[in-house]
């Protein structure tokens, strides 16, 4: 009677398969969720343009790498603290930087 042997490399290549099909992001939570900025969202220091061209950054940037958070998720200063951690890691502008930021924080 012959002996079973299963070859390693098969083992480890079905184990990586499995890892990876559960580590799929869930984009249930995506950007239909967040604010679409209006007239009523424009302040002194942000027009309705910036606050769409930030949403835009926002989902197609930060979207990239993790679930985005709705901006009521903080205040505007905590968004403030947040932000400068986490956009040495994308090729922002310091402009669209800005922009992201006055979504975010709502025009505030």
């Amino acid at each position: 009677m012959k002996t079973f042997h299963p070859n390693p490399l098969l083992l480890l290549a079905i184990a990586l398969v499995v890892t990876f099909a559960g580590c799929k992001k869930d984009t249930s939570t995506g950007s239909s969720a967040l604010y679409v900025p209006t007239t009523s969202d424009v302040t002194t220091s942000a027009t309705l343009a910036d606050l769409q061209q930030g949403r835009t950054l926002y989902i197609s940037t930060c979207g990239q790498c993790h679930d985005l958070y709705l901006p009521e998720s903080f205040t505007a200063a905590q968004w403030r603290s947040i932000l400068p951690n986490m956009t040495p890691r994308t090729s922002l502008s310091s402009a669209q930087i800005a922009l992201v930021t006055k979504y975010v924080c709502k025009g505030k």
